[in-house]
């Protein structure tokens, strides 16, 4: 038996990152009032930000990345390197970028820099906040990856995001 592979970096960011091929959904697409953006801190961290409403039935913020392929095959789990507000978040994950549904897991932030690391087979399928009756993550592929912050509270948010691996 092989061992497993040591460690892929899906996204590292550095200050010289191009975020176009980042994209911001908020709530608005419903008809909500949330706004969230993706910056670069002077450090070259991603920072997403922004503000969550609860107004028009609004709630949530996210920002994802498509990408081509990535295969997930000798690996067990994805790891972040992330600096939070204390607020949960989710880290969502698609194996299909056409897929209608997301594979997600929480999060928790506690103000420091944190590796979070989330076994890919506890990752399981929703579309718009509603649990689906299949089976978790067990895919091959990855071909997007996002954050999303919609704890059902008007907050403000940041979350500094240093890196997404693969392990």
């Amino acid at each position: 038996m092989f061992a497993s592979l040591s460690s892929q970096i899906i996204f590292d960011f550095n200050p010289n990152t191009d975020l176009k091929d980042w994209l911001v959904v908020d709530d608005v697409v419903m008809g909500g009032r949330s706004s969230g953006s993706l910056e670069l801190s002077p450090e070259g961290h991603g920072v997403f930000k922004g503000n969550v409403s609860l107004e028009n039935n609004g709630g949530f913020s996210s920002v994802r990345h498509r990408f081509e392929r990535i295969s997930v095959k000798g690996y067990t789990k994805i790891v972040l390197k992330i600096k939070g507000d204390g607020k949960k978040y989710q880290f969502r994950l698609k194996a299909n970028s056409r897929d209608y549904y997301s594979y997600i897991s929480y999060f928790s932030t506690n103000g420091d820099w944190q590796e979070i690391q989330i076994p890919l087979e506890v990752m399981y399928p929703t579309f718009r906040g509603r649990k689906l009756e299949q089976p978790n993550f067990s895919g091959e592929y990855i071909e997007e990856i996002a954050f999303l912050i919609g704890n059902k509270n008007e907050e403000e948010f940041q979350l500094f995001i240093d890196t997404v691996a693969l392990r």
